[in-house]
């Protein structure tokens, strides 16, 4: 945030100068914000002797806020040279049509100093925002290259800056939600190589490749994804994702119902992470026997779902875990790596974390959610607003 003073005829102002915009607070006593003019000097004297009323007075000494942009600003700004700390003058402007100044002492040129969103990136916000809008609707990187003339190289470099933001956002937003109904699954994905070929090859030790499970912790009321984690279908991962949505609803209080699948691993999680607080079951599905003809990636009919509680007290109307499967198709029709039997996977672990971290928050954020007619991040209380893909990404870049 910087602070400039300048002045005019009539006033001295003090603005702020936020990433995108200015604004603008009048503090002077003679400024009338209802009309836009300035007081007499007698109304002057009359207000400082406290003979107007109260009312009067509040309105005069109330805030004038404006958001205006920097190509706006008519008065001149006084900008303070970083090496003399005087006054420095305006010297012309760049290429771009950017305001320079010059120390009269020292006589270095300089700009006034713009926070960058993209880092050391030279990429336009629009060509950015863009790329990231054509991300998140599920297009693969290759066709957004082809379409924004922006390089394959630079929308992963992109997304990767990016998505790692927005991890950090969704730590910090989420936390202290009230919730009522959970429902926990996982997404298989995979990371440049199968694991099948990753054993055959001699690379079992390596985390970073091979399948890649994502999990998913979804809100039933409000829609909201609670809490996700990349990572392995083991006990230590699952662990480590019940201990992210304990950490997301910590500071709260009442019951939740948690419903999962029959996996293993997740009975000791939640006792260990949610034990207090959850009334836990699972529906155990029984798949019938594939056809002869099937596909191997046609899945099998479940021909019985058995509700099973676990501890607590659960709904047994609600032990469900329809909702977050559903969710799981949005996951792969939004990300094309994601898509199977194409070669839009993914070639490295941190580049399906950014693509998940983006997506998701995304998701909560800036999609309007066509049962609850707002943002899952509005329906939870998180936000007041829907957000633009912009907001999200300034949002972000301030963590």
């Amino acid at each position: 945030m910087l602070a400039f003073i300048f002045s005019g005829e009539l006033a001295e102002w003090t603005i702020a100068v936020d990433l995108l915009s200015i604004t603008v607070v009048t503090h002077r006593h003679g400024f009338d914000s209802r009309t836009r003019r300035y007081i007499e000097p007698r109304q002057k004297r009359e207000l400082l002797s406290g003979q107007l009323t109260r009312t009067a007075e509040a309105e005069r000494t109330r805030h004038l806020h404006y958001r205006l942009s920097l190509c706006e600003l008519q008065q001149e700004i006084h900008m303070v040279c970083h090496n003399c700390q005087i006054q420095a003058k305006r010297f012309g402007k760049d290429r771009k049509g950017n305001q320079r100044f010059r120390c009269n002492t020292c006589r270095k040129t300089f700009q006034s100093p713009k926070d960058k969103p993209l880092g050391s990136m030279y990429l336009p916000i629009d060509k950015a925002l863009m790329c990231l809008h054509l991300l998140v609707e599920g297009m693969s990187v290759r066709s957004i290259q082809r379409i924004t003339g922006v390089h394959r190289d630079t929308v992963l470099d992109l997304l990767v800056r990016v998505g790692e933001k927005c991890e950090q956002l969704l730590d910090e937003k989420i936390r202290k939600v009230k919730v009522k109904d959970i429902q926990l699954d996982e997404i298989w994905a995979y990371v440049e190589m199968k694991e099948k070929t990753k054993n055959r090859k001699g690379k079992g030790d390596d985390d970073q490749l091979g399948d890649a499970y994502t999990f998913v912790a979804f809100e039933r009321e409000s829609k909201l994804i609670l809490a996700w984690h990349l990572g392995r279908r083991t006990s230590r991962d699952t662990v480590l994702f019940v201990e992210k949505i304990f950490a997301a609803v910590d500071g709260t209080e009442g019951r939740i119902q948690v419903s999962t699948d029959g996996f293993a691993a997740y009975p000791d999680a939640i006792a260990y992470s949610l034990g207090t607080r959850a009334d836990y079951a699972q529906l155990i599905k029984i798949y019938g026997a594939p056809e002869p003809d099937e596909h191997r990636y046609s899945p099998s009919h479940v021909i019985e779902a058995i509700p099973q509680i676990v501890f607590g007290n659960p709904d047994p109307d609600k032990i469900c875990t329809s909702h977050v499967e559903r969710q799981n198709l949005n996951i792969r029709m939004a990300m094309r790596r994601f898509t199977r039997l194409t070669n839009a996977f993914s070639k490295k672990w941190e580049n399906l974390k950014a693509a998940l971290a983006l997506y998701f928050a995304y998701y909560n954020f800036c999609r309007i959610h066509s049962t609850i007619r707002c943002t899952p991040a509005m329906e939870a209380g998180i936000t007041k607003s829907v957000w633009s893909l912009k907001d999200l990404l300034i949002a972000a870049t301030q963590i």
